[in-house]
């Protein structure tokens, strides 16, 4: 078993390569192949996926926090649900007027305008819990779901946006539907 070498100076000689030569460089190859298969291996299990990615992504905390904020935001600017519930008690008041003939106006009052303004409040009240509890959800999901990995800084910002504007809107829901905030009108 005689195979040719060429050595530094381009001059060709004849070396035998024994067998066991070539069972010593079989054996480092297929070491060397079982180590980068580990290697391999213990990378996705780290990771957690064979793609390489690092884990989750963030895109569901960042859209809770992004509807956090945008509830909150709906609870201060008034919501379309807020708007009918408001025309519904506002058309009930009138409805309920109309058909008595005696009522004082206090109690025209009571059912045409204080009726539709607390649901406006408690629509409004409802929107901003909602943005409250997204947020804090998107707040607290770290020390629950990968505790080693930090939250984007975009995320947190947006969730206490969103928690913010969610305690603003139940306060003013709140002072609201107790006549604190614009008060009743006297009849008289």
């Amino acid at each position: 078993m005689g195979t040719k070498t060429v050595d530094e100076a381009g001059t060709t000689e004849a070396a035998e390569v024994k067998p066991e030569d070539q069972a010593a460089a079989a054996a480092e190859a297929g070491a060397a192949e079982e180590t980068e298969e580990a290697t391999a291996e213990a990378d996705l299990v780290e990771n957690g996926s064979e793609s390489g990615e690092e884990g989750p992504s963030g895109v569901g905390q960042g859209a809770g926090a992004v509807v956090s904020a945008a509830l909150g935001f709906v609870s201060l600017s008034g919501s379309w649900v807020g708007t009918i519930a408001s025309a519904r008690q506002e058309l009930k008041g009138q409805l309920e007027s109309q058909t008595s003939s005696s009522a004082s106006v206090a109690k025209l009052l009571d059912t045409g305008y204080y009726q539709a303004w607390h649901a406006t409040a408690l629509w409004a009240g409802l929107f901003a819990l909602l943005g409250l509890i997204a947020g804090v959800v998107v707040l607290v999901r770290p020390a629950f779901g990968a505790p080693g990995k930090p939250q984007a800084a975009w995320i947190k910002s947006v969730a206490w946006g969103g928690v913010a504007l969610g305690v603003l809107g139940l306060l003013l829901a709140v002072l609201k539907y107790t006549d604190v905030l614009l008060g009743s009108v006297s009849a008289g």
